[in-house]
């Protein structure tokens, strides 16, 4: 880990895959604007995420893992059951736990709309740039870390 050049995991559900595709080009844009290097792993979908960003903590063997920063991405549409509401809630709480109880920047990227449009509008770099902001938000939190001495490294 580098003091001037963040490294981050980008964990990233690729279920709607071209929402998926905008979200990362937004992102690694991000990423590439702050001089920042990144990876980047795939799960099934975004109740996955949360693990993911636990088992690189865990791997890592220190506080925050191999890594200076996450940045989770994917979309949840609703749909007529409750799955939604569930998938939503607990990949919200899961990386919000593992944030707080590690001391991890993490920057919160799946959407959660009611239909694809709602979703594109969010994804599009030309509109939200959702995977740009969530990325620029993971940066803002690994300085404020830093600010605080907690790098570990």
């Amino acid at each position: 880990m580098s003091a001037t050049k963040p490294h981050i995991l980008i964990v990233e559900s690729r279920y709607y895959d071209e929402i998926a595709a905008e979200l990362l080009a937004g992102a690694t844009e991000a990423l590439e604007a702050a001089g920042a290097t990144h990876e980047r792993i795939e799960v099934p979908g975004a109740f996955e995420i949360p693990a993911a960003v636990k088992f690189a903590v865990e791997a890592g063997g220190g506080a925050q893992g191999p890594f200076d920063g996450y940045v989770g991405l994917g979309c949840v549409i609703r749909g007529e059951t409750t799955h939604y509401d569930y998938v939503c809630q607990e990949s919200a709480r899961g990386l919000q736990d593992l944030a707080l109880q590690h001391a991890i920047a993490i920057g919160y990227g799946v959407l959660t709309t009611e239909n694809r449009d709602q979703a594109w509008v969010r994804a599009d770099r030309k509109q939200g740039n959702k995977g740009g902001t969530v990325t620029d938000a993971c940066l803002a939190m690994i300085a404020l870390r830093r600010q605080f001495g907690l790098d570990g490294k």
